[in-house]
């Protein structure tokens, strides 16, 4: 019987793909089997990957990912006697923060230095939206709106990539944890001045949080993490909102917003292989869905709304899932999500199946 490729042959060394998440808090790595659900062993590289004024740092990162790689094998198959860890690498998918701007270096260096260094002939570069895509809806066709600070919408429809916001503070992350948590402030500081739409309630909680009101500028003003200390703020929003017009209606505002991105980029019966009225599944995913009813519930109505006949599902997995899941793919040679220059770069001599990059507009759909 002929296996697929990267299956495991039970008389050889077993056969493992690799699952890469680099963000803000760090390289996280996951090591499966091919073939099989799951990772075996995870590890994390608790410093986060450099970037500089080329973009992502490739050598840091495999500075890191090197060595967690060998750690993983020696945990999973063990050394053997003065040789290398029995098994092989056959598939290697690596998502990262910024990878669509700021990934031109892991894009040019990476195949070849993974090949050297590992063997790894099947590698997949992709945007951490695409692995958190893969994570919670697998390689079926819909959408995924990732909340936490700020707020990104994907979509495909197997053919091609559609994004809406993730545009940071200034620009966008609309609905997101900064968002909110900047919404509550300004409602604090209505009620502080006496001004229309002030919440009372809120304007404790920022005495609360942050001190006396008037002094908040100086205190977020000057931080370089200004979106993050304003989303800390949303959770006080959140826990106001059951007793506090103010507070729900700015709940409500962000639930919109979230929906008319998600609308914006699902799938519909227009696209190939849906049933005439079919409509792609929706999965929310991250940090800022933790808060609950108070958004979750106006967010399902907002949903209902623009995207009538849509089911909205909790994430099956998170990034490093998705990025495990991309890697089986590559290495059973059964890749179904959209290529693209910079969403999802396979290279060439990967063996990514029989779509090509040539085939993915280079333009998202914004709605």
């Amino acid at each position: 019987m002929t296996r697929p490729p990267g299956t495991p042959d039970a008389a050889g060394p077993a056969v493992y793909v690799l699952g890469v998440d680099s963000g803000g808090s760090g390289l996280r790595v996951a090591l499966g089997r091919a073939g099989l659900p799951g990772p075996d062993a995870t590890t994390l590289c608790a410093e986060p990957v450099r970037t500089g004024p080329g973009g992502i740092d490739a050598g840091h990162l495999l500075d890191q990912l090197l060595p967690a790689t060998r750690e993983l094998l020696d945990r999973a198959a063990g050394p053997p006697a003065g040789g290398p860890p029995a098994g092989e690498v056959a598939a290697l998918a690596i998502g990262a923060a910024g990878m669509a701007t700021l990934g031109d270096r892991l894009r040019s260096e990476l195949p070849g230095a993974l090949a050297d260094a590992l063997g790894v002939r099947r590698l997949a570069l992709a945007a951490d939206a695409v692995t958190a895509y893969a994570g919670a809806v697998g390689q079926r066709p819909g959408a995924v709106v990732a909340g936490g600070t700020g707020m990104i919408a994907l979509g495909t429809d197997l053919m091609e990539w559609h994004r809406a916001d993730g545009w940071g503070h200034l620009l966008g992350d609309s609905g997101g944890g900064a968002w909110i948590g900047r919404a509550g402030l300004d409602a604090a500081m209505r009620a502080h001045d006496g001004r229309r739409g002030g919440s009372p309630a809120l304007l404790d909680r920022v005495r609360a949080v942050f001190g006396p009101a008037e002094a908040l500028p100086g205190l977020l003003y000057p931080r370089s993490d200004r979106p993050a200390v304003l989303a800390s703020f949303a959770p006080e929003v959140a826990a106001c909102a059951g007793a506090d017009p103010v507070a729900a209606g700015i709940l409500r505002q962000a639930a919109g917003h979230i929906a008319e991105a998600a609308a914006a980029v699902c799938p519909t019966s227009a696209g190939p292989g849906f049933e005439d009225g079919e409509v792609g599944e929706v999965a929310l995913t991250g940090g800022l869905f933790k808060m609950g009813e108070p958004l979750i519930a106006p967010l399902r109505e907002e949903l209902a709304r623009l995207l009538p006949g849509a089911r909205v599902i909790p994430a099956a997995g998170d990034p490093l899932t998705g990025a495990l899941r991309i890697a089986q793919a590559l290495a059973a040679g059964d890749l179904r999500l959209p290529l693209h220059p910079t969403m999802l770069f396979v290279p060439q001599e990967s063996g990514s199946g029989p779509r090509d990059a040539s085939s993915v507009r280079d333009e998202p759909r914004t709605g």
